[in-house]
């Protein structure tokens, strides 16, 4: 399982890094071992929504085909990158990646992307009348899960999501095991499939 991390200036550092925690702690406990990844952006070092944590980048504006799993966090910088033309070409380069997930108002930049077309999706409560336009019904809901798309709520829901996905890819017993490292007593609150 090769994962894109997609950052990007502006992002916020929750979306991205609850989401990262629980799928690091499933490589790193040997729930699944075959799992990589990459932080893909479209400039060397991108800065947070908050602009004081700077990130390097290990993979430049490369074809996002090549991988299993495309993951986009939210920020409020990603209102202004749904118009930015290059940067969701570039996304579009992972239309045949399996699995399209989000969190946040990281699914209006799959919506941008075109890969909501016909898919039902959740964002941020403060942004579903951006992400109606985009897929084909918005449900308000924690984690919704459309075939092999699924987009998560406001920035918390990343913990949550990094769980699903973490037992999507092991089992039941997996998903305890990284709970537990976590010290995190949630999960599946609100989801919709």
């Amino acid at each position: 399982m090769k994962i894109a991390y997609i950052l990007f200036d502006g992002v916020n550092l929750m979306d991205f890094d609850g989401f990262y925690e629980a799928i690091a702690l499933t490589r790193f406990l040997k729930c699944k071992e075959d799992i990589t990844w990459d932080l893909c952006a479209n400039k060397e070092v991108i800065t947070d929504e908050k602009g004081s944590v700077e990130i390097r980048i290990s993979n430049l504006s490369s074809d996002l085909s090549t991988y299993d799993l495309l993951y986009v966090p939210g920020g409020f910088s990603t209102r202004k990158l749904i118009h930015d033309t290059e940067f969701v070409q570039w996304l579009q380069t992972a239309k045949d990646v399996q699995y399209k997930i989000s969190v946040c108002t990281g699914s209006l930049l799959l919506g941008a992307a075109g890969f909501l077309r016909d898919k039902k999706a959740t964002t941020n409560k403060r942004a579903y009348d951006l992400l109606r336009p985009f897929c084909a019904e918005l449900v308000e809901e924690r984690i919704v899960k459309d075939g092999n798309v699924i987009t998560g709520g406001g920035v918390a829901t990343s913990i949550d999501l990094g769980l699903y996905v973490c037992e999507m890819l092991t089992d039941d017993e997996s998903v305890e095991r990284v709970k537990d490292a976590m010290d995190y007593p949630y999960y599946k609150v609100g989801t919709f499939s």
